[in-house]
């Protein structure tokens, strides 16, 4: 039961991270604009679909559990 509140502050401490990341590396990396990224405009409607930027986030999050799980 110890674990929890470590898990908890171990988490919040990542996300808040994460976001400073998002925010200021935003300016020199744009997540979201990358070649690849499809945008269909309609005259009502538009539709935006991340390819590129969803495989960069996967292939980062699957290194990422894959050093923690080494670490476990």
């Amino acid at each position: 039961m110890p674990d929890i509140p470590r898990l908890l502050i171990g988490l919040g401490i990542l996300l808040v991270l994460i976001g400073i990341i998002w925010q200021v590396g935003g300016r020199f990396l744009p997540i979201g604009k990358l070649p690849g990224d499809f945008i269909f405009r309609g005259e009502n409607a538009t539709f935006y679909f991340p390819l590129v930027t969803s495989i960069i986030i996967s292939v980062l999050l699957s290194l990422i559990f894959m050093v923690i799980g080494r670490f476990r």
